[in-house]
């Protein structure tokens, strides 16, 4: 072989290896992430149990809890859409349990001429799911608290708003007063790695493909 061949071809094997390699993690990337999809979706669909005395984050996300009390009336709109409905807004009230605790409740959409509606402060037995959205970034804009929009479901910025610890229920079967719940699923969690694995392949396939009519090239001049 002749020595003009060698660094095209060791470039060539070298690229294409690297290349597959990324597209092999990103199958087993997606492997996890279906794995992951499929414990939360189960969980999802758990019974209730009891609201935690102490929910942890990391420990309680996405499972299915009961809280019985009242609402007391505060409540905070967040910015948000419908696909039947159009643009509203997520209404997050405030709820006293029957042992006293204040905790965050996530009713679900209303349309935006619903959004001032009178909802009557009442005794509920909330079902749901405990939940920290991951919503707010540095581009998140800062809520409007004159006219109370928020643009993002900020757990610990609506505790403060409220006066409530930051437990989060998103409510998973109706509160009352024409709200529409809004329950907590899988669909916004992002699971790109197919598409990802499947880029990475096709630029190895490129890869060999442009290493061959290098190579190519050469002999051609070789000759």
């Amino acid at each position: 072989m002749s020595k003009r061949l060698i660094a095209p071809l060791v470039i060539g094997l070298v690229g294409a290896a690297i290349l597959v390699s990324l597209g092999v993690w990103q199958i087993k990337r997606l492997a996890w992430k279906e794995a992951l999809l499929a414990g939360i979706e189960a969980r999802l669909h758990d019974a209730p149990m009891a609201l935690p005395a102490a929910p942890d984050p990391a420990r309680d996300r996405y499972a299915p809890v009961w809280a019985e009390g009242s609402f007391t009336g505060p409540e905070l709109h967040v910015l948000s859409a419908d696909r039947e409905s159009g643009p509203g807004y997520r209404i997050i009230a405030a709820f006293r349990t029957t042992d006293g605790r204040m905790i965050l409740i996530d009713r679900g959409f209303v349309p935006e001429d619903q959004r001032d509606a009178a909802r009557v402060a009442t005794a509920a037995r909330v079902a749901g799911t405990l939940f920290w959205p991951d919503e707010t970034d540095s581009f998140t804009p800062v809520p409007d608290l004159a006219a109370n929009i928020w643009f993002a479901r900020d757990v610990p910025a609506m505790a403060a708003a409220l006066d409530t610890e930051p437990t989060f229920i998103v409510a998973r079967e109706p509160t009352g007063d024409g709200i529409k719940p809004v329950p907590v699923d899988t669909a916004g969690i992002p699971n790109d790695h197919r598409n990802y694995a499947i880029t990475w392949f096709s630029l190895a396939f490129v890869w060999l493909g442009m290493t061959v009519l290098w190579l190519w090239r050469i002999r051609r001049q070789l000759e």
